[in-house]
């Protein structure tokens, strides 16, 4: 039986920066895109996205003591 990882409650929200909030993020912390964690392409909780190597995922996690947090990562081929 298959299983949609990403409507499982343990698994955050997953999905495609934008351009302009990649390059947000990128200037306001003096980096590039392949300084940022990375997450393999096939990882099943984007393996759904379609997206290709370089590309920024979003991560929205919800935290009880922090409200939300985003994590940013960068997709790399496996």
């Amino acid at each position: 039986m298959p299983s949609d990882t990403n409507k499982h409650f343990l698994v955050p929200k997953h999905s495609k920066a934008s351009d302009a909030e990649v390059k947000k993020i990128l200037e306001k912390f003096s980096i590039n895109s392949v300084d940022l964690p990375k997450i393999l392409k096939d990882d099943p909780a984007v393996a759904k996205l379609n997206l290709k190597s370089g590309d920024v995922v979003k991560i929205e996690r919800d935290s009880k003591t922090a409200g939300q947090t985003i994590y940013y990562r960068v997709v790399i081929d496996g």
